[in-house]
C-alpha cells in the first residue's frame, strides 16, 4: 500500500508537515508548517518581488517586467471597467491581487516536483465561497431587500414565481463552489495527466536504445502538452478573475 501511494499521480496533491513543533502552552499548542503553507509563502515572494523589480520610479527606462506588469495592470483595468462600470477602481486592487495569486500558484506548480496550491480544495473552495460571501454581504449592503428580486426576473408570471425563485436560488448558491470546482478540476486533471505520462516516458527511457529512440515521438507530444498546461495555468487564473468580476457586477447591479 504505501508504495502505491508514492507512485500514485494524486500523491503530489497531498498536504504534508514540513515542520512542528508541540508546545505545552495554553493548554496544548501545536504549530506545524505544511507544504501549502510554504508555496502560498513562495507565491506572495514572488509576486511582490517581481513587483519591486518593475518598479520604475528610479527607472529612466523601464524594463520588460515593468513593461509586463503595466500591460497586465491596463488589461485588468480595462476587463473590471467593461464588466462592473466605470466607478469600478474600488474593485481592482482585489482582482489585480487575486489573478497574480492565482497565476504564480498555476505557474510554481508546472515546476517539476513543486506543488500545486490551486490544486488543493481548501486554497480553491476556500477562495470560492469567500468570495460568494462577501459578494453577498456587498449585495446586501447597497441594495438591503431589493437584493432579492435578483431571484425573479422581470415579466414572470406570478404562477411561476416559486419555481424561478427556487431555481434561480440554487443557480446563485452554486456559485459558491463553481470558482473552487473549475479551478481545482482544471489543475488537478492536467497535472494528474503529466505525472503519469512522465512515469510511463522514463520506464520507456529506461529501456533498450531502439525503445528509447522511439519513445522520442510521444515525449515530443508530452512536452507540447507541458505547454499546454502553462498556458491552462493562465487561462484560468484570467477565466477566475473574469468570473468574479461578473459576479460583483451581478451585486452591483443586480442584473
Amino acid at each position: 500500500m504505501s508504495g502505491f501511494n508514492i507512485l500514485s499521480p494524486l500523491s503530489q496533491f497531498e498536504v504534508s508537515s514540513l515542520i512542528g513543533v508541540n508546545a505545552p502552552i495554553l493548554g496544548y499548542l501545536n504549530i506545524t508548517l505544511t507544504n501549502l503553507a510554504l508555496y502560498s509563502c513562495f507565491i506572495l515572494l514572488i509576486a511582490l518581488g517581481l513587483h519591486l523589480y518593475g518598479n520604475n520610479d528610479s527607472n529612466l527606462i523601464p524594463n520588460k517586467w515593468s513593461i509586463s506588469l503595466e500591460t497586465s495592470f491596463a488589461s485588468l483595468s480595462s476587463m473590471v471597467r467593461e464588466q462592473i462600470g466605470a466607478q469600478s477602481e474600488i474593485y481592482l486592487p482585489f482582482i489585480y491581487s487575486l489573478f497574480f495569486f492565482i497565476l504564480f500558484g498555476n505557474l510554481i506548480s508546472n515546476v517539476p516536483y513543486s506543488f500545486a496550491v490551486t490544486a488543493s480544495g481548501v486554497v480553491s473552495l476556500g477562495l470560492s465561497v469567500t468570495i460568494f460571501i462577501g459578494v453577498t454581504i456587498l449585495a446586501l449592503s447597497i441594495h438591503g431587500l431589493k437584493f432579492f428580486s435578483f431571484f425573479i426576473p422581470s415579466g414572470t408570471p406570478l404562477a411561476l414565481v416559486p419555481l424561478l425563485v427556487l431555481i434561480e436560488l440554487v443557480s446563485y448558491l452554486a456559485r459558491a463552489v463553481s470558482l473552487g470546482v473549475r479551478l481545482f478540476a482544471n489543475i488537478v486533471a492536467g497535472h494528474t495527466l503529466l505525472k503519469i505520462l512522465s512515469t510511463y516516458l522514463y520506464k520507456l527511457f529506461s529501456g533498450s536504445v531502439l525503445i528509447a529512440v522511439i519513445t522520442l515521438i510521444p515525449f515530443a507530444i508530452f512536452l507540447a502538452l507541458i505547454g499546454l498546461e502553462i498556458a491552462v495555468s493562465l487561462i484560468q487564473a484570467f477565466v477566475f478573475t473574469l468570473l468574479v468580476c461578473s459576479y460583483l457586477r451581478d451585486a452591483v447591479h443586480l442584473h
